[in-house]
């Protein structure tokens, strides 16, 4: 049976939906609340918890689960099936069914809904797993020798975990081949899943959780046995296509062809590379579109860096096949057609997507055209030095930071016969390889409880006080471990669960309440509230008495601040409308914190905002506010919420029942936060910031109620202060502005006295040097023009104190330039003369702090006030004694 990979997912989905499971959606790429990994790298990811048996709603579950991983990122291209990015089809048991039903379910799939032909399918199980080899084989019917054992690498999950860990639930693996045939591989009889030929292709891996790895490396019993598969679709789809490989299916085949049509010029690098290139284009562009669209964009951190090295090295990739220029971005049109039915978020990105691509591909040749040569000057110093081979720290740097390829590297440096030191290269590399393996592999501390603590469910009630029972108390060592005990006393830090609560735990963005509780024997101030593996945590100190366990004690919440943070809460949902409103509907939420003292809301913007954008966003929130819209809450369910248009928070991770919070026709989002009955009750909305926070991401900090009111009376007051400042300095300068004309009217009337003062150099040349205080350079300019006016073979030089600081001009008519003043030295320009000065002046008279400079027919220098008058008086003499034999 010939099927597409979308009938493929859903016939997956469809058949165990009819086995009750339930069928969930994909998780985002970046998982929710989870520091140990960077991006979702297995259908397990998202239910951690529910291996560990918390917070389980359901205990059959089934997902078609978006992964992205880095580890083996050079293989990609080059093998049948090594991808960054993938779907994992993946089945889930928590404490309800085993190996037995597994098993079955598993067969059942690929032999009657997906009529694969029984002959062709071969199983592996855990060397050690008589259980599962009984089961294939006396259960299903699979012949004995189609049954292989393998060890702990390859069939014990985690991957040799008995020995290397990490601790946590863990459990031997059963794994289904299919068979491509004697043709394929080494060709060899005895051929079978335990070789690596490639003939047979690893179809589902069948995880069975039945054991907990303690620190001591023993394994004890599960309690709770759980199971976790996974089906990579790529495989099942090359697989029932008859393709040779994943690359051949309908995944690829049309982002590969679209590629092909891009290459505008002949290169001679080989059939296979050729092909290695397209393969791994088409892979990248996968993991780079579906990341930018869970939020990951291009940066030099972390999951953004992933995404930009993956940007870079396709770019490059394309260069090499024969493609000019940037050219990544026109390829998410076809990928957003292929993926439309099952992720049609893609396509409803796609123009915000295509952008961020085209500017960080922009960037990169930004980057080469600046970065080879200043490679290139590198080498060529090193050369000059006589060095023979480049080191490997400068290699990688480059290679590392500004992305230039190695072949690149390697010419460039043999053009000034210096090697590169590749064995040492190729170190780094590894070490960086590791560090990015380290990112993506299970963490020792994945399935590590920080509160080991079974509880009823705890009731949020949205009202100001309760009464509720303390039903357990942790305190913190100094080991950082949470331990519990049965009572606390003033003055100790404690972490308090009660059976129902009135404190809304950090969420979304917004931050956890505050308040108090107590009773006639204790009081104990709450600092914050978080949930926690499903608890809702009190964190607080205990100010007077002793709580113990069981305890009554009234719940108050510091009211006002929640009320404040309300304010907030609502705003940043008319802020994000406001922004799609008067920006586009490619602006999406990023981020956001929400605070009794301000918003902060993080989104998908390719450019810093204009003044007026940022003035109509803030108007438009006012103008909602000015509406006094009343707050709509609905809970339903998350399918129906998004059909209705509801916007979802970036990184959350939302149940099939949810609450959404619609204002007036224009605002409509999930959302469990604290909000007001109208948007009248923010009363003053003000933005205070705007920045950028990583390449397409920009962040607004803004802030509303009593507190936008203050800042507006500071923003106020600041902005009469500059008008002040702004109006002195202006009344100073045009005060200025008359000094001087009335300086410069005074030196005109004077003029004639002052040219009768001239004194001759020699027979040819006169020189005027007068001081005249009060003056600055432009002045002292217009006064040597006025004398220089009608004049010949004049040198006129001006002085004065201005800013505390001694200024003069040396300015010489043009005829003195044209007939080759200073020829001797073949140096016509005024500053020659200056130069000349400074050097006599300081050696001879040791007149310190001279500067200065200039061009041909002016100069002007800089001395310390109590010099000038000195420097006046001396030049005529200076000048005579040097330009004696000077004939015009």
């Amino acid at each position: 049976m010939n099927m597409d990979s979308n009938a493929l997912r859903e016939k997956f989905l469809e058949f165990f939906q009819r086995n009750g499971h339930k069928v969930l959606s994909s998780d985002s790429l970046v998982p929710a609340n989870d520091p140990t990994v960077l991006f979702t790298s297995a259908g397990m990811n998202q239910f951690k918890s529910q291996f560990l048996g918390v917070d389980i709603k359901h205990s059959r579950v089934a997902t078609c689960q978006k992964c992205l991983r880095t580890d083996d990122l050079d293989k990609v291209g080059k093998t049948s099936s090594h991808h960054t990015f993938f779907e994992m089809l993946g089945n889930f048991s928590f404490g309800d069914y085993f190996k037995v039903d597994a098993i079955r379910l598993a067969w059942q799939f690929l032999t009657e809904d997906l009529s694969m032909d029984k002959e062709r399918l071969w199983v592996s199980v855990y060397e050690s797993d008589d259980e599962s080899f009984s089961l294939w084989e006396k259960t299903i019917g699979i012949e004995k020798r189609k049954i292989v054992k393998l060890g702990d690498k390859e069939n014990f999950w985690p991957s040799e975990a008995k020995s290397k860990g990490p601790n946590g639930p863990c459990g031997p693996c059963s794994e289904i081949f299919f068979d491509l045939g004697i043709d394929v591989g080494c060709k060899n009889e005895g051929c079978s899943p335990a070789c690596s030929c490639g003939r047979f292709v690893e179809v589902w891996n069948l995880v069975f959780t039945q054991f907990e790895r303690k620190p001591d490396a023993t394994l004890t019993p599960l309690p709770q046995k759980n199971i976790d598969t996974g089906m990579g679709l790529e495989r099942l789809c090359a697989v029932m296509q008859k393709a040779n490989n994943n690359f051949e299916t309908d995944l690829f085949v049309p982002i590969i062809n679209e590629i092909s049509k891009l290459v505008t010029r002949q290169v001679s690098i080989g059939a296979e590379a050729e092909t290695f290139r397209l393969k791994a284009i088409s892979d990248h562009l996968r993991a780079i579109c579906f990341a930018i669209t869970d939020g990951v964009y291009p940066s030099n951190e972390d999951r953004g860096y992933v995404i930009r090295n993956l940007i870079r090295r396709s770019f490059l990739y394309g260069k090499d096949i024969g493609i000019d220029g940037v050219f990544l971005y026109k390829l998410v049109d076809v990928l957003s057609r292929i993926m439309d039915k099952a992720y049609p978020e893609l396509k409803e990105q796609r123009e915000n997507i295509s952008r961020i691509i085209q500017s960080e591909e922009s960037r990169f040749v930004t980057t080469l055209e600046t970065r080879v040569p200043e490679f290139i000057e590198a080498v060529k110093e090193l050369s000059a030095k006589g060095v023979s081979q480049l080191n490997a720290d400068i290699l990688f740097r480059f290679y590392d930071t500004y992305g230039l390829p190695w072949d690149l590297m390697e010419v460039e440096a043999s053009k000034f016969n210096i090697s590169c030191d590749k064995e040492e290269f190729s170190r780094l590399l590894d070490k960086q390889r590791k560090r990015s393996r380290e990112k993506t592999k299970l963490s020792s501390s994945i399935f590590v409880k920080l509160y080991d603590f079974k509880h009823a469910d705890i009731k949020f009630l949205d009202v100001r006080s309760l009464s509720a029972k303390v039903i357990a108390i942790f305190k913190e060592g100094a080991d950082k471990k949470k331990s519990l005990v049965v009572k606390a006393s003033n003055p100790m830090q404690v972490e308090i669960v009660l059976d129902n609560t009135c404190f809304y735990a950090e969420s979304g963005g917004q931050v956890g309440d505050t308040g108090v509780l107590e009773n006639e024997k204790v009081k104990i101030e709450i600092t914050d509230t978080k949930k926690i593996d499903g608890t809702t945590i009190h964190f607080g100190k205990v100010l007077e008495g002793e709580v113990n366990i069981n305890d009554v004690v009234c719940a108050t919440v510091n009211f006002q601040r929640r009320l404040n943070i309300a304010k907030n809460h609502t705003a940043t949902h008319l802020l994000q409308a406001a922004l799609r409103k008067v920006l586009g509907p490619h602006v999406r939420q990023q981020g956001s914190l929400v605070t009794d003292e301000y918003l902060r809301f993080d989104f998908s913007h390719p450019a810093a905002l204009r003044p007026e954008e940022l003035k109509r966003i803030e108007d438009t929130v006012n103008s909602f506010i000015k509406s006094n819209d009343k707050l709509n809450t609905e809970v339903t369910s998350l399918a129906s919420a998004k059909k209705a248009g509801a916007l979802a928070f970036f990184g959350e991770r939302y149940s099939e029942t949810v609450r959404m919070v619609s204002v007036g026709e224009y605002s409509k989002e999930l959302c469990g936060g604290s909000h007001l009955e109208t948007t009248g009750q923010i009363g003053l909305f003000r933005l205070m910031k705007e920045s950028s926070v990583a390449s397409g991401i920009r962040r607004i900090q803004a802030c509303t109620g009593e507190f936008a009111s203050e800042f507006e009376k500071e923003r106020k007051e600041k902005k009469n202060q500059e008008f002040g400042k702004k109006q002195k300095e202006s009344e100073e300068k045009e005060l200025r502005q008359q000094l001087s004309a009335n300086k410069e009217k005074a030196f005109k009337e004077e003029l004639p006295g002052i040219l009768s003062q001239a004194k001759e150099i020699n027979a040819s040349i006169k020189c005027i040097s007068i001081f005249k205080d009060g003056c600055d350079e432009g002045l002292l300019r217009r006064m040597s023009d006025l004398v220089k006016s009608n004049q010949n073979n004049l040198i006129v030089i001006l002085g004065s104190i201005w800013a505390q600081k001694g200024i003069f001009v040396i300015s010489l008519t043009r005829d003195l330039v044209d007939k080759g003043f200073f020829a001797a030295s073949k140096d016509k320009k005024a500053d020659s003369i200056l130069n000349t000065l400074i050097e006599i002046l300081s050696e001879k008279y040791e007149i310190k702090n001279l500067g200065g400079g200039g061009k041909d027919t002016l100069a002007q220098g800089s001395c310390l006030k109590e010099d000038i008058e000195k420097i006046i008086a001396v030049t005529p003499e200076i000048l005579k004694d040097r330009l004696g034999d000077f004939k015009s």
